[in-house]
């Protein structure tokens, strides 16, 4: 990856990034990072955990699955759902259709703190995004999705 004087950085075979995407683009993603790990910290959850069970608000996977969405190894990912599961978040089940595999499910107390937290983190991004009318969020959430895939 190299840069240009007037655009970001250049990867082999794709248009430089304007220096002024790249620079909003980090910008965003360390402010939001910040308001999630402050979100985490208030109920003792590392971010890595506030990530699993934001998966975890509408799924049921399996552990593999589970390591896959958070890109770790699964013997991380078994230390992380056995904090979660002494807390009383989590609870691990039989896979129904494979009997080696074990899905991973919030408890009622999860889908609570889920819930919490995910009002929590939407009255903190509120302010960033109060300046944008209707159609222009609208339009961001496309475009940011776009960019995620």
């Amino acid at each position: 990856m190299s840069t240009t004087a007037d655009q970001g950085p250049v990867s082999a075979g794709l248009e430089p990034v304007p220096a002024d995407l790249l620079d909003n683009l980090v910008l965003t993603s360390f402010t939001v990072i910040a308001l999630l790990s402050r979100t985490a910290a208030e109920h003792e959850l590392s971010l890595t955990q506030l990530r699993m069970m934001a998966i975890l608000r509408d799924r049921t996977p399996t552990m593999a699955d589970l390591a896959d969405f958070l890109g770790l190894e699964r013997s991380s990912v078994s230390g992380l759902i056995d904090r979660a599961a002494r807390r009383g978040l989590v609870q691990r089940t039989a896979s129904r259709s494979d009997g080696r595999a074990v899905q991973v499910s919030l408890t009622p107390d999860g889908h609570r703190l889920a819930g919490q937290v995910t009002g929590e983190v939407a009255a903190l991004i509120a302010p960033m995004t109060s300046t944008l009318n209707g159609g222009e969020q609208k339009r961001l959430a496309q475009l940011l999705g776009k960019i995620l895939g």
